[in-house]
C-alpha cells in the first residue's frame, strides 16, 4: 500500500516537499507554547491525503502556483484543528500511535490550539486576498461541525436512516475532500462549472472513503489499531449496522437495538452483533455502495483530458477503497 501512495505522489512530490516547510510556517507563533505545540505536529502528521488532492487537482487544470501551497496549507489547518478538537470531545488520548495534543498538554490548552489553527487559516486566506478558498473553507467549518452536532443528536435517538447517515458523512468527511478538489482548481482560476465538478468529484470520493473507515468496524484483521466494535460502542449507527437492522425480523431488530442502547459496552453482545451484521449481508452491501461512489467519482474524473495528475487520482480512487488501514 505504501507503493500505491508513492505512485500516487509522483507527479507532485516537489510540491509535497515545498509544502512541509510551507506549512510549517504558516503555524508559527511568537508564543513559544504554541510553537513547541506545533512543532509536533508536523513531526507526528499522517499520510498529507488532502494536500496531495489540492496538489493533485490543481494540475489536472494547470500547474501549482503559491495560491495552490495557501490553499493546500488552509486545508491542513482546518483538518488539523478539528483532529485535535475531536480528541478532547472524544477523550482521545492516542492519535496515529502518538499522545494526543489533550494528553499531553490537557484539554484547555488542545481546544485553544484548534481555535488557533481554524483562525491561521482564516487569515492566509484574507491576508492574500483568497477570497474565493475563504468562502469554501468557511462553509466546510460549518459543514464538518453540523455533521458532528447531527451524528451526536442521532446517536442519542438510534433513529439513523441511510439518508441520515449518507448526509452525516456527507457534511463530516466528504465535505473536506470536496474542499481539497474545489481549491486545487480555484487556484488556478477553474471556471464556476469546473470547480463545481471537482467539488462534486470530491464529494463522492469522501463517501468512498468514509464507508471503507466504518467497514474497518468489522474486520478483526484490520490494523488501524481501531478495535472490532467501537463504532458500536460509541453508539454510532454505519451503513453495514444500518442495512442489517432494517431487514431484520422485528424480534431481532428489538434484541440488538438493545444491545446498542443498553450493552453497548459488553464485549460479548458487541461481538454477536458484529456477526449478525456481517451474516446479514451488511458488509456487502456497504462494498458495493462504496463502488458505486468510486465509479460515479471516475466518470468525473474522465472528462478531463489526459495527464499524470489525472492517472494519480484515479490510483488515489483505488486507493481509498483498497487501503488496509
Amino acid at each position: 500500500m505504501a507503493n500505491i501512495v508513492e505512485e500516487i505522489k509522483k507527479p507532485i512530490n516537489q510540491e509535497m516537499k515545498l509544502f512541509e516547510q510551507k506549512f510549517y510556517e504558516s503555524m508559527r507563533s511568537n508564543v513559544a507554547l504554541l510553537d513547541k505545540v506545533t512543532q509536533f505536529i508536523v513531526t507526528t502528521k499522517g499520510k498529507q491525503m488532502r494536500p496531495m488532492f489540492v496538489f493533485l487537482c490543481a494540475k489536472l487544470v494547470g500547474e501549482v502556483k503559491e495560491k495552490t501551497f495557501r490553499g493546500a496549507s488552509m486545508i491542513e489547518l482546518i483538518h488539523t484543528a478539528t483532529l485535535v478538537h475531536d480528541d478532547v470531545v472524544d477523550e482521545s488520548f492516542k492519535r496515529r500511535n502518538f499522545f494526543s495534543i489533550n494528553a499531553l498538554w490537557k484539554n484547555k490548552i488542545a481546544v485553544l490550539v484548534g481555535d488557533y489553527l481554524l483562525s491561521k487559516a482564516v487569515l492566509l486566506s484574507t491576508d492574500h486576498k483568497d477570497y474565493d478558498l475563504l468562502a469554501v473553507i468557511s462553509r466546510t467549518i460549518r459543514e464538518m461541525a453540523e455533521g458532528e452536532l447531527l451524528q451526536l443528536e442521532k446517536a442519542r435517538k438510534l433513529d439513523i436512516t441511510e439518508e441520515i447517515y449518507y448526509e452525516i458523512i456527507r457534511q463530516k468527511t466528504a465535505t473536506l475532500v470536496a474542499a481539497c478538489c474545489e481549491i486545487g482548481v480555484l487556484s488556478n482560476d477553474a471556471n464556476e462549472e469546473t470547480a463545481l465538478k471537482m467539488k462534486e468529484f470530491g464529494t463522492l470520493t469522501g463517501m468512498a472513503f468514509q464507508i471503507k473507515d466504518d467497514l474497518f468496524d468489522y474486520l478483526t484483521s484490520n490494523i488501524i489499531g481501531k478495535p472490532v466494535g467501537i463504532d458500536i460502542k460509541e453508539k454510532k449507527m454505519t451503513l453495514p449496522l444500518i442495512y442489517a437492522l432494517r431487514n431484520a425480523n422485528s424480534k431481532d431488530q428489538k434484541y440488538y437495538f438493545n444491545t446498542i442502547k443498553r450493552y453497548n459496552t459488553d464485549t460479548d453482545r458487541v461481538k454477536e452483533l458484529v456477526e449478525f451484521v456481517k451474516t446479514s449481508g451488511g458488509l456487502d452491501y456497504a462494498i458495493k455502495i462504496m463502488k458505486e461512489y468510486q465509479a460515479k467519482a471516475k466518470t468525473i474524473l474522465n472528462d478531463f483530458p489526459d495527464s499524470e495528475a489525472k492517472t494519480s487520482l484515479h490510483l488515489m480512487l483505488d486507493y481509498v477503497i483498497e487501503r488496509k488501514y
